[in-house]
């Protein structure tokens, strides 16, 4: 009877090179950071500017070379915008938070209920439906500002607060984003175990698909009060009443002057920027985190 001797399993060497290919791959290279701190500077130096000419008297915003250090006149100069009857601005701000918190709550309530309905429910015309929404993305508003002018006239709205938040309180870009997170965060499933448990399609909206499109929905909210924020266009329309502004008319009506006083401009700048920084301060997270969110699920 003969044996056999039995080789013990021999150790494999580790892909040295391939980990050292890899960490190569993932670390920045110098240049990579330089271009990194130029784009960050480059971001950051308009905020900065602003900060410098609203602390500045006007003789010396419009010297010659320029001011590139902050001076002591920001609370003077923004006390003279906060008194500016002109301008109106802490009635713009009060409105601008109006407007823009309603179109916000609107357009994410309506664009993740229709997203659902979308990409979750059977009915007859859906795609149809869906090309109608998508072909209104592409029409500008401006085309669109004569009858809806018009519009808001025959209703009486002119000067009021319904005639800058009624037309935007659903728009297609927050539908077809809804609807293709909800195609791909809340599956099949979970939906029929809904409806086997005798949920509606209400309930299984609100308890089932709602928390799953939370991340998706707090970057559209996010998205629509920065724009809603900086609508100009429409308001400068519709509002002809100084005294009823949104803050980005009140911010126009410092410039009407023959001689613009800069350091004024700047300070309203200033003080309309605030409310957006702090926004994006407190839930800026939500908008990378539910971007990286759908960009891992899809």
């Amino acid at each position: 009877m003969t044996t056999t001797a039995v080789r013990p399993p021999t150790r494999q060497s580790p892909p040295v090179k391939t980990a050292h290919r890899a960490e190569r791959l993932w670390k920045a290279s110098p240049l990579t950071m330089i271009g990194l701190i130029f784009g960050v500077l480059l971001s950051l130096f308009p905020f900065y500017w602003m900060i410098v000419i609203a602390s500045r008297t006007n003789d010396a915003a419009n010297s010659w070379p320029p001011p590139f250090l902050p001076g002591g006149k920001l609370g003077e100069n923004i006390e003279r915008v906060l008194a500016n009857s002109d301008a109106n601005i802490v009635k713009g701000l009060m409105n601008s938070f109006l407007v823009s918190g309603t179109i916000t709550v609107a357009t994410v309530f309506f664009g993740s209920l229709a997203g659902f309905a979308f990409a979750k429910l059977r009915f007859r015309g859906k795609n149809a439906l869906l090309l109608i929404i998508l072909t209104s993305m592409m029409v500008p508003i401006q085309l669109g500002v004569l009858p809806l002018y018009i519009l808001m006239a025959k209703l009486d709205w002119l000067n009021t607060m319904p005639s800058v938040t009624v037309p935007f309180l659903i728009g297609g870009f927050g539908i077809f984003m809804m609807r293709q997170y909800a195609e791909q965060a809340v599956p099949n499933e979970l939906i029929e175990a809904a409806r086997v448990d005798g949920c509606s399609t209400w309930r299984v909206y609100w308890h089932v698909v709602a928390p799953a499109l939370r991340p998706a929905a707090a970057v559209l909210g996010l998205l629509t009060f920065m724009e809603q924020w900086n609508q100009f266009f429409w308001p400068f329309v519709v509002l002809a009443d100084p005294s009823n502004p949104t803050v980005q008319i009140s911010l126009r009506s410092l410039n009407t002057a023959y001689f613009a006083d800069n350091s004024q401009i700047f300070a309203g700048t200033l003080i309309a920027t605030l409310p957006l920084f702090v926004v994006f301060v407190l839930f800026g997270r939500q908008i990378i985190g539910g971007i990286m969110e759908g960009a891992v699920k899809s």
